[in-house]
């Protein structure tokens, strides 16, 4: 049976339409900022976690006093995925947040567009190490300050010095387990991202 040329473009354009630019974004932080939860109240599938409980063995290596109602810990990595438009999916990978856990991070950010870096208002020295790596890898980054009881330890000009964040790099606040808020932080990784790639006529890394 012959087939309809026109028929068969129009279908195939309609394919290329439907199929969504994917893009990898990291979600990184310190531990117990809300890593899990933040790709947990995005994610349009059910997110691939790599949770695992507490146990005394890791006593002396992961310092949970600053979060005593924590049991668990990443110790690979988080993973979901969000359709934000017919032309865009983000695919998120939750960074494990424990220093012995770092060698994994390069791995990560291979082929990532940009990340998102948690940090939490009552533990700054723990954001840190994120807000250092992403500034000697080069990738465009937002901090993003969730939001515990509702709340900042301190107000944003004050953790950014605190910091050393620069200027030119996003701070906002956001509250982790809204679905929402988590949405509008991930675009702002976009943003900078896009802005990185127009500043320097190329790839953002």
């Amino acid at each position: 049976m012959l087939s309809n040329p026109s028929a068969d473009n129009h279908h195939d354009a309609v394919a290329v339409r439907q199929a969504p630019v994917p893009v990898k974004i990291l979600v990184a932080g310190g531990f117990g900022v809300g890593k899990t939860t933040t790709v947990a109240s995005i994610s349009e599938i059910t997110p691939l976690t790599t949770e695992a409980v507490m146990t005394s063995a890791a006593a002396g290596v992961d310092d949970g006093t600053a979060v005593p109602g924590k049991t668990t810990t990443t110790v690979a990595m988080d993973f979901g995925c969000i359709t934000i438009d017919p032309t865009l999916k983000l695919y998120l990978f939750g960074t494990p947040g424990q220093d012995r856990f770092g060698f994994m991070w390069n791995d990560l950010a291979r082929g990532a567009l940009g990340a998102l870096v948690i940090v939490d208002s009552r533990r700054l020295d723990d954001g840190y190490p994120a807000v250092d790596y992403f500034e000697k890898l080069g990738m465009p980054f937002v901090v993003a300050v969730n939001l515990f009881n509702h709340e900042l330890a301190h107000d944003l000009d004050s953790i950014r010095w605190a910091l050393a964040i620069d200027d030119r790099t996003p701070l906002i606040v956001f509250d982790a387990r809204d679905k929402r808020s988590v949405r509008d932080a991930l675009l702002s990784v976009l943003n900078r991202s896009l802005q990185m790639v127009s500043d320097h006529g190329g790839a953002p890394v």
